[in-house]
């Protein structure tokens, strides 16, 4: 086991301890091998242990790698701004607890690096070289998140090289840099897209690690999704592997919010708020014509959180299907029962579909095989439009209810509007605790909030796994009430849900079992 000293905790890299008493026995982080994860090998996690189950996911630091780094003060203690803040800087021993509803008894769990500003910084400000790239789709917020690098490193610690790189990854070796600057990125908030443009696929990680040393680049900010992250990882590893003094920082970034462990991802309050406007407009429409459906489909690859919480902001959603509740079309409490009873009832209809939900019954009856993007991501089939067809048919053929059924696809709409009044402050956040992480000598690492407050993350605490919609949980019980749709579950599903999300206790067993959904027998292990 090989242990290390930072701060007043010991690190330690033994990932073979028990989570429930604070040891741990999470595996080194696995690496697939695909088209948007590049080949690496991947340096040891650091653990640190404390009293009382205390377990701290840290992440790493130039000096695990260099020696003698020189350190230098932090210029925000002369910063005017900051004359009335209390508290300059973060503690180093500051630390985020992963999970904040707890047991008398519980162990104190996991935790995460507290972001923010350090006492000590391990780059001078005239040596600072940084750059920033985007990757992947469009998102409400990315050039937020550009201003906001951008007038962090030159507002609060005087950096003056700042480069954007075009077009994604591929940027990095094909094409020129954009010279960032304080003039230069006022405004773009208030526009959508990013103003370095950005692209799927592209990645070559010697090409791009070369293109950083060649330049004298040592900060390097990324912004992207889950893939985008991985190629950040590979990055980190393959300086480290140099010996580089270059802080490589992820920001991450899916309008989808299936990034996990933190919050929420930013661009997702946005998209939220902008479906309403394509769901009102078929509410209208559907309300105004006789028999009439108004579908709408939103983002949601893997994740259905957009449906969900638009579902439940907006009220006027009769039905919500997601990738992570399957559903079925024919036969008792199937859709078109359901909806045949709500046009009976009400007259109109509205339903609202994530692009990824139904894959499995679009495929079987189009019989599409596996393709994917630049990116690795499987191509989906257009679900709105199939699921339209076959609404239509069916009552065109199987009933005697002429309907009529308006189709709204905003997906593209939504991507590229500028990010609300609340993701403009998250985003702020984000950058913010990014750059000061960056400055403080930390690399490797994503930043985000847990429980409200920002942290660093371990690259592969969010990378490991996707977030997504628990249909066992209450949240999705309160869409399920605010629109009256059947589950669309069978006992096994709702059995194997439950299994999954949550750990065997005493009353989880006796609530199985006073439901009728297990017998009393099949609860002993």
């Amino acid at each position: 086991m090989h242990s290390v000293t930072h701060g007043a905790f010991k690190l330690s890299s033994d990932k073979n301890r028990d989570r429930k008493t604070g040891n741990r026995n999470r595996r080194k982080p696995e690496v697939k091998l695909t088209p948007r994860s590049p080949v690496m090998v991947v340096s040891q996690p650091k653990v640190v242990t404390g009293d009382h189950g205390f377990v701290l996911e840290d992440v790493p630091h130039l000096i695990d790698y260099i020696t003698d780094v020189p350190t230098y003060p932090n210029p925000l203690q002369d910063n005017p701004a900051y004359a009335v803040v209390k508290q300059y800087f973060v503690d180093m021993d500051d630390t985020i607890a992963q999970k904040i509803v707890v047991h008398a008894n519980s162990p104190r769990g996991t935790h995460f690096r507290r972001a923010g500003p350090r006492q000590k910084v391990y780059f001078k400000s005239d040596d600072v070289h940084a750059c920033i790239v985007t990757c992947g789709g469009l998102c409400p917020g990315l050039n937020t998140v550009i201003r906001e690098i951008v007038g962090s490193l030159h507002d609060m610690y005087g950096v003056k090289r700042i480069e954007g790189i075009e077009g994604g990854y591929s940027g990095f070796y094909s094409r020129n840099t954009i010279p960032l600057t304080p003039k230069a990125v006022n405004g773009i908030h208030k526009r959508g897209g990013t103003i370095i443009g950005t692209s799927r696929g592209g990645y070559d990680n010697k090409k791009i690690v070369n293109s950083i040393e060649d330049r004298g680049i040592n900060q390097v900010y990324i912004i992207g999704g889950d893939g985008t992250q991985k190629g950040a990882s590979a990055i980190y590893e393959e300086v480290r592997r140099r010996g580089l003094k270059v802080a490589v920082v992820g920001i991450p970034k899916t309008i989808d919010n299936d990034i996990p462990v933190i919050d929420q991802s930013f661009g997702f309050d946005t998209a939220v708020e902008e479906a309403q406007r394509a769901i009102n407009a078929a509410h209208v429409e559907a309300e105004s014509n006789e028999n009439c459906i108004g579908l709408v489909k939103l983002m949601g690859r893997n994740s259905g959180f957009i449906a969900m919480y638009a579902t439940l902001a907006s009220r006027d959603v009769d039905c919500c299907l997601i990738p992570e509740s399957s559903f079925y079309l024919e036969g008792p409490g199937g859709l078109f029962e359901y909806i045949e009873k709500r046009i009976k009832e009400n007259g109109h209809m509205v339903i609202v579909v994530a692009e990824g939900a139904g894959q499995d019954l679009v495929a079987e009856s189009l019989r599409t095989n596996d393709d994917k993007d630049a990116s690795g991501n499987k191509l989906l089939n257009d679900v709105g439009l199939w699921l339209s067809q076959k609404i239509k048919g069916h009552f065109k053929t199987q009933t005697e209810m002429e309907i009529n059924l308006k189709y709204i696809d905003p997906t593209y709409m939504i991507r590229a509007v500028p990010s609300n009044a609340s993701d403009n402050v998250y985003c702020t956040l984000l950058a913010q605790s990014a750059v000061h992480g960056a400055m403080a000598g930390y690399t490797g690492f994503t930043v985000g909030p847990v429980h409200g407050r920002e942290c660093y993350l371990p690259f592969y605490r969010i990378t490991e796994k996707q977030n997504k919609v628990v249909i066992t949980d209450r949240m999705w019980a309160r869409m399920l009430s605010s629109t009256n749709q059947p589950s669309f579950l069978n006992t096994k599903d709702i059995i194997e849900s439950i299994m999954d999300e949550a750990p065997p206790t005493q009353l989880l067993d006796d609530q199985l079992v006073d439901n009728g959904l297990v017998t009393k027998e099949t609860t002993v292990c």
